[in-house]
């Protein structure tokens, strides 16, 4: 089967998410351009800045959601189940569910003046759940901070060619960044000569390898340096411009692989469903938690409601950052499941090259073949180059929020202070790779965060008056697959005696039984007050 028609389908349904879906979506939250938003109204020059152009904040947003989750996830669910579930879930998930997270968590963060989606909770729940959810989400993004250093310094001693880009990229975005707001340079001369500046570091870089060290625990350390300053800089000298000029890297990436797809239109090699996976047959909630990122990541709610709406210049353009972004993120899904269907030979490879090197390998020697054409012996080589600017700029965002977090949780306003704790904390985890404790719940607690979100918005919307169907259908799906998946997790563990990993996911379904029943409490105290509840 050619992968063509695998194409058509993936985009006929973007094309209809984007143009229709999204509009829909936008009209719940009466989206108004006369109102000023966040970036106005609480301008400090530090967190609050209205983005020059919408472009460059989509850039932005779409580099912090979009790290190697979309590959990783879609590639695993495709040696398991097959390409056709995995596919069915990336574009059904993405339009119907992911999308709507994420434009959902950026509207009412913008119309709350820029709070996180766990502050907004004390607003439209309770300031129980507030605790709580914020609890949740700071422990879950000191771990994501934790495991991308440790990930990103792993990759660095593994491949010291990528280490002159990917670290060269920080003074040219500062100096992108500079030429647009400090001294009002076009952007397009900006964007140009960054780019320029890019291609000439990544060229260096295969002449020039840097090894600073084999110790891993030395590599941490730098790029927790790194994270701390990079999260208490102004949003607009260095996050920003890094992510907008990452992005070009990406869609470099997405759009030579589309383009070689649609040249070549190779067959598709991976079986369309596989039942013989070793007891793993329970394509639902497996399947839903193993995608994770690729259709809907209650991470990206938190990049909306952290970094972009206190940045996005207009409401109007929630839309295209929040909606699109998730779509674009879900076209990486497609063709990272594309990459590995045609891309290897057969079902056999694909299953031989993740067991020795994993899902990312197996990405990018798929990859790699698919564009020989055009990009010849390299594709492989800058597949990796491209994952590994991502996991950088997920790696400074999570920072970033992680202090907003904090500070909104324990009322501290020092950048500083509250910076300092979320590196340390996050050090303690990653030095030694003790992350690995605890990371198997990362996906069960990540798509926690989505239902709680869709819950928080769910609740907005209806205290407002307003037709909360979707975001409240949608919100317990999430929360039925994910406790679902925690609770045959909790019977593996135990029957495996993995006692820590037991309780943990034990206390995630005391956290979601909590938020559900904690929202219900709200909205019955809403319809007490006369408040208009319609679904």
């Amino acid at each position: 089967m050619s992968c063509i028609p695998i194409l058509l389908f993936s985009f006929i349904f973007f094309i209809f998410g984007i143009f229709f879906y999204a509009n829909y979506v936008e009209s719940l939250f009466g989206m108004n351009n006369e109102e000023k938003t966040p970036a106005y109204t609480k301008y400090d020059g530090v967190d609050f800045v209205p983005a020059k152009n919408w472009i460059i904040l989509f850039g932005h947003h779409f580099s912090s959601i979009a790290g190697a989750a979309p590959i990783v996830g879609p590639v695993i669910a495709v040696s398991i189940w097959g390409w056709g579930p995995t596919l069915l879930w990336i574009v059904l998930g993405a339009v119907f569910i992911g999308g709507l997270h994420d434009l959902s968590a950026l509207c009412i963060s913008i119309k709350k003046e820029g709070n996180s989606v766990g502050d907004i909770a004390k607003d439209v729940v309770s300031y129980k759940a507030k605790i709580i959810f914020s609890l949740f989400i700071l422990s879950t993004l000191i771990l994501i901070v934790a495991v991308f250093t440790y990930l990103c310094a792993e990759t660095f001693i593994a491949d010291p060619h990528i280490v002159l880009p990917s670290v060269g990229l920080i003074p040219v975005a500062i100096l992108s960044g500079l030429l647009i707001y400090r001294f009002q340079k076009s952007q397009t001369i900006a964007t140009v000569l960054a780019l320029f500046l890019l291609l000439g570091l990544i060229i260096a870089g295969r002449s020039f390898p840097i090894r600073i060290s084999n110790d891993i625990n030395i590599w941490i350390f730098l790029l927790l340096v790194y994270a701390f300053f990079a999260s208490i800089t102004p949003v607009h000298i260095l996050l920003q411009p890094r992510d907008y000029i990452s992005s070009f890297l990406l869609f470099f990436g997405i759009g030579i692989g589309y383009i070689s797809l649609l040249l070549s239109h190779p067959s598709v090699y991976i079986p369309f469903h596989i039942s013989n996976n070793n007891g793993q047959t329970s394509i639902w909630p497996f399947l839903f938690i193993t995608v994770a990122c690729g259709a809907v990541s209650g991470f990206h709610g938190l990049i909306a409601s952290g970094t972009t709406s206190k940045q996005i210049a207009k409401q109007s353009h929630a839309k295209r950052i929040g909606y699109g972004a998730m779509i674009f993120e879900s076209a990486l899904a497609v063709l990272a499941v594309l990459c590995v269907c045609s891309g290897l030979k057969n079902y056999e490879t694909l299953k031989e090259v993740i067991d020795k090197g994993g899902p990312i390998l197996a990405f990018s020697k798929g990859f790699g073949n698919i564009s020989s054409a055009i990009l010849g012996g390299y594709g492989a080589t800058i597949a990796v180059i491209i994952l590994n600017a991502f996991i950088l700029t997920t790696l400074d965002t999570a920072t970033r929020i992680c202090r907003y977090v904090f500070s909104e949780l324990v009322g501290v306003e020092n950048r500083f202070f509250s910076a300092s704790v979320v590196v340390i904390l996050s050090g303690l985890i990653s030095f030694g790779g003790k992350w690995r404790l605890i990371w198997p719940t990362f996906g069960a607690s990540n798509q926690l965060i989505a239902a709680f979100t869709l819950l928080i918005v769910t609740s907005w919307l209806l205290i407002n008056g307003r037709s909360a169907l979707v975001t409240f259908v949608a919100s317990i799906f999430m929360l039925a697959t994910t406790i679902c998946a925690l609770l045959f997790q909790i019977i593996t563990y135990f029957k495996k005696a993995q006692f820590f990993l037991f309780f943990i996911s034990l206390f995630l379904i005391v956290i979601a039984v909590f938020m559900f029943l904690e929202t219900i409490a709200s909205l019955k105290r809403s319809c007490k007050k006369g408040y208009r509840i319609k679904l």
